[in-house]
């Protein structure tokens, strides 16, 4: 996926030095939702001459050309992903800090059924669900 970042940022008329390159190809291989902190000591395990503010003025700037998504799940960090992953929604657990995610066909036509019924099509959404684990019973 990480050519594909770059392949968009080139088509954005963006100039992609070999550091940009280095955060794409982190970004894109990324299976999680990492804050600048995690994408910066990724890159730098690649790259030791990259820092973090280039990681932040990079991040900003695929942000502002729509090639990243920021996501905040009310831990006080801004997370990222690929603006253009398959859809999906997350379920974030309050106690682990870990991020799940999910595609629920019945949210999905839940959610076009509300849209209508206002009035509206359905053009997109953001489902961020926020939870604890279930204590299982002891035996």
């Amino acid at each position: 996926m990480d050519k594909n970042i770059i392949a968009r940022c080139e088509a954005k008329g963006l100039r992609m030095t070999e550091q940009r390159r280095v955060v794409a190809r982190v970004i894109g291989a990324a299976e999680d939702h990492p804050d600048v902190e995690e994408l910066f000591a990724r890159a730098a395990a690649i790259d030791p001459r990259i820092s973090i503010a280039t990681v932040y003025r990079t991040v900003n700037l695929f942000e502002e050309a729509g090639i990243l998504e920021k996501l905040e799940f009310g831990d006080g960090r801004a997370r990222y992903e690929d603006a253009e992953r398959d859809h999906h929604d997350h379920l974030i657990d309050l106690h682990s800090g870990e991020v799940i995610e999910f595609v629920d066909p019945e949210i999905e036509a839940l959610q076009e059924r509300i849209a209508a019924r206002l009035g509206y099509k359905l053009k997109g959404h953001r489902l961020e669900l926020f939870g604890v684990p279930i204590k299982k019973p002891s035996s």
